[in-house]
């Protein structure tokens, strides 16, 4: 036996979530391996209930925090909204949790390349570790696919400013990070012992073309001004 109703008349998880799978016609549950204890109580629930349709079950590895201990729901990088509020783009985690614990083709994907070949029998038995220095490096990679009408909604830039943006997206891990470094752009700058090498650089900047990525704009800079190091 076990307790379905708490004494304030309020259900318990497993009573809660059997009576909701059956409302939203859930077929398919995949959760973690420290729900198999709770599969055969809300099966029961459901049968008493009279609910004769079949649920698949999937239960995964849990997953590990960077100590390599069960990762908890008070640590904030278990949030997903502490996640994409620190600046982490949806398709970014979506790339990273796929990843957890599983054989991927390459190690950058969109979400609609990994439901071609996603197979979840392939998903390792052994428990994951996070890794949030690993999610930043494919969050990155991410910033640099987005496109221009996208980021235009993100940064909420007008076009030209977006352009400009996509320098930064060589270096940015986050879209915090990209929003502080187009901030510091129009921030009022105290040049001090660089006065000089700035002149220099902002008369340069009015007659250099166009690129398409920061490495060559930066290399086109290097050359033609002579500065390096700490000046440039």
């Amino acid at each position: 036996s076990f307790v379905i109703m708490r004494t304030d008349k309020t259900p318990t998880y497993n009573f809660a979530c059997a009576v909701d799978d059956m409302l939203e016609n859930v077929t398919c549950i995949i959760r973690g391996e420290d729900h198999v204890s709770n599969t055969p109580k809300q099966e029961h629930i459901r049968a008493s209930l009279g609910y004769n349709k079949a649920m698949t079950y999937a239960h995964l590895p849990i997953i590990l925090n960077e100590e390599g201990v069960k990762m908890s729901k008070r640590e904030a990088h278990s949030s997903v909204k502490w996640l994409l509020e620190s600046g982490i783009l949806p398709s970014a985690i979506a790339n990273y949790l796929i990843m957890l614990g599983n054989k991927t083709p390459c190690e950058i994907f969109t979400l609609e390349e990994a439901i071609k070949w996603f197979d979840i029998s392939k998903v390792s038995k052994a428990p994951a570790r996070f890794d949030l220095k690993k999610l930043l490096q494919i969050n990155r990679e991410h910033i640099k696919m987005i496109k221009d009408d996208e980021l235009n909604k993100i940064l909420d830039l007008n076009k030209d400013l977006a352009q400009l943006a996509k320098f930064y997206t060589q270096e940015a891990s986050t879209i915090k990070e990209l929003k502080e470094k187009m901030r510091a752009i129009f921030n009022t700058k105290d040049f001090g012992e660089f006065e000089t090498e700035c002149k220099i650089l902002k008369e340069l900047l009015k007659d250099i073309e166009l690129f398409e990525n920061y490495e060559d704009f930066k290399n086109e800079l290097l050359s033609k001004s002579d500065l390096k190091g700490k000046k440039f």
